[in-house]
């Protein structure tokens, strides 16, 4: 088998934008006092578009507006405002969101069908649509417009978080990139964050959306902040076939590598909102080996990455196996604990059912790092997982005292 990892090139300075075909803007309108709370993606043409969304009972209403402009999987914009979720927001809220999706349409002269709504923010609160309005006239698209865009999606986000990769597809390149927010709510399946992820390859609908429910589930589904699940979040992919590649399906010969490219910038996006958690000082990554399933092994991982517990000892610099294996014992996974072990970093802390002499100096010294790593050996299979989180710290406690104030 090829390794396509040497066949994928990371843009260090790639934006949403990117791609071939597309354009991106965002700007300050008061949603917010003073940074950018207005952004818009506009592909040069028509899209092939899918996306996943929160699983929280209380679906906010630019969610349902983009459902239904994705029934037949294509489009050609977003519009995204932060600071207001427009979420629980009733008949009013609705109507507000279609509002959005006509005012971009006719200011970009699109078909309303073909423009995707978003937005992120204070639950329960109508949007002051008269600010909303000079957002949707006001943003112009431009070819470096990618940062801007990223910015205008934030909210108690430190800062922007942006990916991209490149590849050939035949003799055609072909550049995937991507721009996300998120920094409190976290704990998708999905949770308070937004993703966008824009391609200029040719691939097929089916095999696009099926991609994108693979990826997010090692990817954006795999992180935590705080446990908590929101009410307005998706990933959001589009396609615009502006590389001129031939199509891509999971038959094609360089499907691999396409797949490998879309997964390291969904990856590294969530690891770029876990590092970026509210009051965080640590990205934390916990790898789970020799599980049963995948899926076990990533519920293990994220048990403990998303443990209260764990966080606040990493916090600590505190090497305290036994909150690592307190938050592995009430995960649905299947192993025998006398055959599990567990490192912090290099060091093995806990195996064969108890622990083992380690320095708690130089423990504590690796969990002074701003990444750190727990990797835990199951040894009930050959299947592995992988999750990623922060610490958790006092100031988490006063940024989310102070949230609407």
């Amino acid at each position: 088998m090829i390794d396509t990892t040497e066949l994928v090139e990371k843009v260090k300075e790639g934006t949403i934008v990117t791609p071939k075909g597309f354009k991106a803007g965002g700007v300050h309108v008061g949603l917010r006092k003073t940074r950018k709370d207005v952004g818009v993606i506009m592909s040069e043409v028509p899209a092939v578009s899918t996306a996943v969304y929160t699983q929280s009972h209380f679906q906010a209403a630019p969610l349902k507006v983009t459902q239904e402009s994705l029934g037949d999987g294509i489009l050609q914009a977003v519009i995204v405002n932060s600071a207001v979720a427009n979420a629980c927001t009733g008949a009013e809220g609705m109507e507000n969101a279609y509002q959005m999706r006509k005012w971009l349409a006719e200011y970009h002269g699109l078909p309303e069908s073909s423009v995707a709504v978003s937005s992120t923010g204070v639950i329960g609160e109508q949007l002051p649509m008269d600010l909303v309005k000079k957002g949707c006239f006001g943003v112009t698209p431009t070819d470096d417009g990618g940062e801007d865009f990223a910015s205008a999606i934030l909210t108690t986000d430190k800062e922007t978080k942006s990916s991209c990769y490149r590849m050939k597809i035949g003799e055609k390149v072909v550049t995937i990139a991507g721009a996300s927010k998120g920094s409190g709510m976290i704990h998708p399946n999905m949770a308070t964050m937004l993703g966008f992820i824009t391609t200029d390859a040719d691939v097929d609908h089916g095999a696009l959306e099926r991609l994108l429910k693979s990826t997010v589930d090692h990817s954006f589904n795999q992180i935590t902040v705080d446990g908590e699940t929101s009410t307005n979040d998706m990933v959001l992919a589009m396609a615009n076939g502006c590389a001129e590649n031939e199509k891509l399906d999971e038959g094609h010969e360089d499907w691999n590598l396409f797949v490998h490219a879309f997964s390291e910038v969904c990856c590294d996006l969530a690891k770029k909102i876990a590092s970026d958690g509210e009051g965080a000082t640590k990205l934390v990554e916990v790898r789970v080996n020799s599980a049963r399933t995948k899926e076990e092994a990533r519920e293990v991982a994220k048990k403990i990455v998303g443990s209260s517990l764990v966080k606040t000892a990493i916090y600590g610099e505190d090497g305290n196996w036994g909150r690592i294996i307190g938050a592995m014992g009430h995960s649905k996974a299947t192993f025998d604990a006398e055959k599990c072990a567990v490192a912090v970093g290099p060091y093995t802390v806990f195996e064969k059912g108890g622990g083992v002499n380690f320095s708690e100096e130089e423990v504590s010294d690796y969990l002074s790092q701003n990444e750190v790593r727990i990797t835990v050996d199951l040894n009930a299979g050959e299947e592995n997982g992988t999750a990623w989180g922060c610490d958790l710290t006092y100031d988490y406690v006063k940024i989310n005292a102070s949230y609407r104030t």
